[in-house]
C-alpha cells in the first residue's frame, strides 16, 4: 500500500463541474448538450494521495470506453453516498496512504459500496483502492482477501518507495509503476479472471464479481503516466503507455469469468 507522502510529480487540474448533489452530475458537453457518456465517481479525499484520483479520472475518460468523471468525497462539491452511487457505471477507489488509516476513513461508506457493487454497480480499485476491496479491513468485495506483495514470499520488490515492478500481463512481460501495491489472495475456485501476476506467481491484477456486480482490483500503477516519472528516480523500460489500465476497466465491464488458480 502506499505511505502518506506525497507524490514528487505534477498534479492533474481535473474539475469535476459538480454544482450540488445532483447538478453537479447532470454535466453538458463542449457542443452544449447533454454528456450522454456512462458517469464514473472517483473518490478524492484524506484516503487518498494527491495526483492519483486525477491520475484514475484521466484513464477512465481516455479509455476504449469514455467516461464522464466526477469526482466524489467529503471535501467535493459531490458526496458519496448510496443516492450519487445510484447514479454512477463504475466507482474508482485510487491510491492513498496506509490501509488501517484510509479504512478508519472510508468504512462509513462500505455499506453503499458494498450495496451498490452487489446490485450491479463496478468498483475499480487502483493500490490502495485495491487493498481497500479485501477484507481485513475493507469492503470485502473479492472472493479472499489482499497481502502486501513486497513481504511476501519471492518477491521481487522489498522497498516501498517509489520503483517498478515486473509482472506477467495476460503471458507477456510487463513494466509497472509500483509503490507497496498489494497481492491478491483469492479462494479456490472463485470466480475471478486474474489478468497479472507478479514474478513469484502472486495475482497482481483481478477481476472477480461480487453479487450482480464486477470489481476491477490492481496493485501496480497502471493510471501512471509520464509525470509520475519527471524526477527520474524510477524508469519504465516498456515505455509508458496506459493501455494495461484501459484493458482492466475493460474486462471489468465486460469480464468473462474463469476459476482463479
Amino acid at each position: 500500500m502506499e505511505t502518506s507522502r506525497v507524490f514528487g510529480r505534477r498534479e492533474f487540474l481535473v474539475a469535476a463541474g459538480a454544482m450540488g448533489l445532483l447538478g453537479g452530475l447532470a454535466a453538458c458537453s463542449s457542443a452544449g448538450g447533454a454528456d450522454t457518456r456512462p458517469l464514473a465517481l472517483v473518490y478524492r479525499g484524506p484516503a487518498s494521495t494527491s495526483g492519483c484520483p486525477e491520475a484514475v479520472a484521466t484513464l477512465l475518460e481516455t479509455g476504449p470506453t469514455s467516461f464522464r468523471t466526477v469526482f466524489c468525497g467529503p471535501g467535493e462539491d459531490v458526496k458519496l453516498t448510496k443516492e450519487t452511487l445510484a447514479t454512477a457505471t463504475v466507482y474508482a477507489q485510487p491510491g492513498g496512504g496506509s490501509l488501517e488509516p484510509a479504512w478508519r476513513k472510508m468504512r462509513s461508506y462500505a455499506d453503499d459500496i458494498r450495496g451498490w457493487v452487489h446490485g450491479g454497480g463496478h468498483y475499480l480499485g487502483f493500490c490502495l483502492g485495491g487493498y481497500l476491496a479485501g477484507a481485513t479491513p475493507g469492503f470485502a468485495l473479492l472472493p479472499g482477501d489482499t497481502a502486501e506483495y513486497v513481504s511476501s514470499r519471492g518477491a521481487t520488490v522489498s522497498t516501498v518507495e517509489d520503483t517498478i515492478v515486473e509482472v506477467s500481463w495476460r503471458g507477456r512481460p510487463r513494466h509497472m509503476f509500483f509503490q507497496d501495491g498489494p497481492q491478491f489472495k483469492l479462494n479456490p475456485g472463485a470466480a475471478a479472471t486474474v489478468l497479472a501476476t507478479y514474478q513469484n506467481g502472486a495475482p497482481a491484477a483481478v477481476v472477480a464479481t461480487y453479487g450482480a456486480g464486477r470489481v476491477g482490483v490492481v496493485g501496480p500503477h497502471p493510471e501512471a503516466d509520464r509525470t509520475w516519472y519527471t524526477d527520474g528516480s524510477v524508469t519504465n523500460p516498456d515505455g509508458i503507455h496506459p493501455d494495461l489500465g484501459y484493458d482492466l476497466v475493460t474486462t471489468t465491464l465486460h469480464p468473462t469469468p474463469t476459476p482463479a488458480t
